[in-house]
């Protein structure tokens, strides 16, 4: 639910937590093939006046479910597709596209049973085996899906079907309202996983038919949410209008939901002010001592941290020392408090506030025997063990260290992040070269390892910790810096398979130990996300996993 603006002051103390997580989009794509009518054919135009403007950010990567790692996407796709579950505004999960689902006695089987009459946006039928489909899609070495294994590995089949066989992923449809699903091993959390929009259905003959460029055209991206796409224009909008197939339509009280993409922030906040936007994500940072006490700016803590990324497939970074050097040389309690306002809080940990361990109490509060593993308030004492690292490296004073450069896209904090860490960094002796790179190009770059150090980010998904450190596992798609330890790989593996709780929280805080101990990637900040919107939008939520959910919303004058 929308939360009242909460003081910046306060927010600075509090228990908080956001992602990870665009190309530009516009290709010659044709229409359905196999039979299937076009969205355009089959889907009558929105004739309503009740439009919603949004700014989430600029261009998405991607809009593909099984492709797509970013919060921005992520908001896109809630609204155009639905999964099997879905996330309510308390956070329990609620029937999505399945009315109804069991678990077997032993946790092995899940069973999905579906509502009938499901449709695409196309209008023609969706029935389990568009499930199956979508499923094994995300498996397939060749769409090289980065989710894959955080969502199906449990799944029966899933080595086999990484491997290349996608039919042997344990997923199956006994008829056209039932799908289920076979797990290697009990997970506790998979309803979460089910509620993901990676395991979003997509429609095999356009996808098939059209290749990659299915997720870049109105004319060809089919969905099943509440809004299907109507319009696309790059570096301007994508609009979603009501979604007359949807199962529960009769509810959906917007005509239209209009996404800007507006990567400044500036023109953002000029978009508020003057009404185009009832609602932006992307607020000045110089403007936020002045929205103190508006009611219309809002702060919502989130799971999730921002941090930084070294790509360890460089010689100068695959020494621990380094990395530990490079980590205690930031004042974070500086970054968090001044350079970002009080709106972030310092990271001590990588896994930070509400994060849930097995037993249901805080994961943080039971990490490295509950203290912290860095003290955030000591960073003259951190600053001279950074020296003593770096020295014991074979690079006193930086001698010898070689020139890098920090990548990272201009938004909110970010630039001026990377303005600091020159400075912090100097401290050591060490140079550093800032890049900043358009958001289009940013992830990207960052997944293929064309970096030094970069700016890195991950809001949870569901609140099992494993969310997070699962994405430092070696073969992991989100494994952006490269990390790779073979002892830290054997924790996660445990805490896949053991049965015993108790065992799994053991597991899932040895590989965080691990993580920090060889500084694996560089903790920063924990997460608040803060934005502003118009009074005249009701019905409206914004959970913590750092989406807002618009399909219900109404516009009220």
């Amino acid at each position: 639910m929308k939360k009242k603006l909460i003081s910046l002051l306060l927010v600075a103390t509090m228990a908080v937590g956001l992602v990870a997580c665009g190309s530009d989009a516009a290709s010659d794509s044709t229409n359905n093939a196999g039979g299937t009518e076009t969205a355009d054919a089959a889907t009558p135009a929105a004739t309503g006046d009740k439009e919603l403007a949004v700014q989430i950010g600029p261009d998405p990567e991607t809009i593909d479910p099984a492709l797509n790692s970013a919060v921005d996407g992520g908001n896109m796709l809630l609204h155009a597709f639905e999964c099997l579950l879905t996330v309510g505004q308390d956070g329990t999960l609620q029937p999505g596209q399945a009315e109804t689902w069991e678990t077997s006695e032993d946790g092995l089987t899940w069973t999905f049973h579906l509502r009938d009459g499901l449709k695409w946006s196309d209008g023609t039928p969706l029935t389990a085996n568009d499930f199956v489909y979508s499923w094994q899609r995300v498996c397939d070495p060749a769409v090289a899906a980065p989710y894959a294994e955080t969502v199906l590995g449990m799944v029966k089949g899933y080595d086999e079907a990484i491997a290349g066989d996608v039919t042997a992923l344990a997923v199956s449809a006994p008829d056209d309202l039932t799908l289920v699903v076979e797990l290697s091993a009990p997970c506790s959390y998979f309803g979460s996983l089910a509620a993901f929009a990676t395991l979003s259905p997509v429609q095999q003959a356009t996808v098939e038919a059209n290749g990659d460029a299915w997720a870049v055209a109105p004319e060809t991206y089919v969905s099943n949410g509440p809004f299907y796409m109507t319009e696309w224009v790059p570096g301007s909008h994508i609009t979603f209008s009501k979604n007359p197939n949807y199962w529960n339509a009769d509810a959906i009280k917007l005509d239209r939901l209009k996404f800007l993409l507006i990567e400044d922030s500036n023109a953002a906040y000029s978009a508020y002010q003057t009404g185009e936007a009832l609602m932006i994500k992307d607020v000045p940072t110089e403007e936020i001592p002045s929205l103190e006490g508006n009611g219309e700016f809002y702060v919502d803590p989130i799971i999730g941290t921002y941090y930084l990324s070294l790509n360890l497939t460089e010689e100068v970074f695959q020494d621990a020392r380094v990395r530990q050097a490079l980590s205690l040389a930031i004042d974070r309690e500086y970054v968090a408090g001044t350079l970002m306002q009080g709106t972030y809080t310092a990271a001590s940990n990588f896994m930070g506030p509400g994060w849930v361990d097995t037993d249901g109490s805080e994961f943080m509060a039971n990490a490295n025997g509950g203290q912290p593993y860095i003290d955030v308030t000591d960073y003259e004492g951190n600053l001279a063990k950074a020296k003593e690292l770096l020295a014991e490296a074979g690079y006193p004073d930086g001698e010898g260290f070689p020139t890098i450069s920090y990548t990272t896209n201009d938004a909110g904090y970010h630039k001026v992040v990377a303005e600091y860490l020159q400075q912090a960094w100097a401290e050591l002796g060490i140079t550093l070269d800032v890049n900043i790179v358009e958001w289009a190009s940013f992830t990207p770059m960052r997944r293929a390892q064309e970096y030094d150090a970069a700016r890195n980010g991950w809001v949870g998904d569901y609140s099992d910790p494993s969310n997070m450190l699962e994405l430092f596992y070696s073969s992991n798609g989100n494994n952006d810096g490269k990390f790779s330890n073979a002892e830290f790989d054997a924790a996660i593996d445990l805490s896949r398979t053991t049965l015993d709780a108790a065992e799994r929280s053991q597991a899932l805080h040895t590989a965080e130990d691990i993580l920090m101990e060889e500084a694996g990637c560089i903790p920063v900040a924990y997460y608040n996300d803060f934005w502003l919107q118009s009074d005249k939008i009701t019905g409206s939520w914004h959970s913590a996993y750092g989406y807002w959910y618009f399909m219900y919303a109404d516009i009220v004058e």
